[in-house]
């Protein structure tokens, strides 16, 4: 008697657009009870995506690691070997008398300044260490003395420079005093 019934008729005589209005009632029921977790969810697959363009990116970049960080492994090295060591007064001077030798010029003072250390809890690794030079020579022998200075082995640079000597002679002797920086470890 079931299967005779007028709304059983209905039902089978309509039986797609009936399926089709219970899925779409079915549907808005769905939406309408998660309606809340579609941001959460959109909000986490955004994070999720950042994070894979991110580990992509990492894995892109990581194709040539091990020969930049052997690169920079070598490089610190390098610029370590440059350094001076403020406590080692007789290397830091026999470096300028060194430079008195392979110039010509005549070295008539050469003072280390005092160094001061960095702040507590400071990540400086590097202090500057103050050198006063007096030197004397031609202006050749001193330019030289000058260039060697800055492009020799050590980081340096100069902060003063007073030059004395004769305008009337081309060739005369001038006399430099110098305030000079070179970067050193503590």
């Amino acid at each position: 008697m079931l299967f005779r019934s007028p709304a059983f008729v209905f039902v089978r005589r309509h039986a797609i657009s009936f399926g089709c209005g219970v899925l779409s009632l079915g549907l808005i029921l769905t939406v309408y009870l998660r309606e809340d977790e579609i941001p959460e969810a959109e909000a986490l697959l955004a994070k999720r995506s950042a994070e894979r363009d991110r580990v992509a990116l990492n894995i892109k970049n990581s194709a040539q690691l091990a020969e930049q960080n052997e690169s920079l492994v070598t490089s610190v090295r390098q610029i370590e070997s440059r350094l001076i060591r403020p406590t080692d007064l007789g290397t830091n001077t026999q470096f300028f008398y060194t430079l008195e030798q392979e110039t010509g010029v005549k070295i008539t003072d050469l003072r280390q300044g005092n160094v001061t250390a960095p702040a507590a809890g400071s990540a400086a690794k590097l202090v500057p260490v103050g050198f006063s030079v007096g030197a004397q020579g031609t202006l050749p022998q001193i330019l030289n003395f000058l260039r060697q200075l800055e492009g020799g082995r050590h980081y340096c640079r100069v902060l003063t420079a007073s030059f004395v000597g004769n305008s009337a002679s081309r060739n005369a002797v001038l006399t430099v005093a110098l305030s000079v920086e070179m970067l050193g470890q503590p």
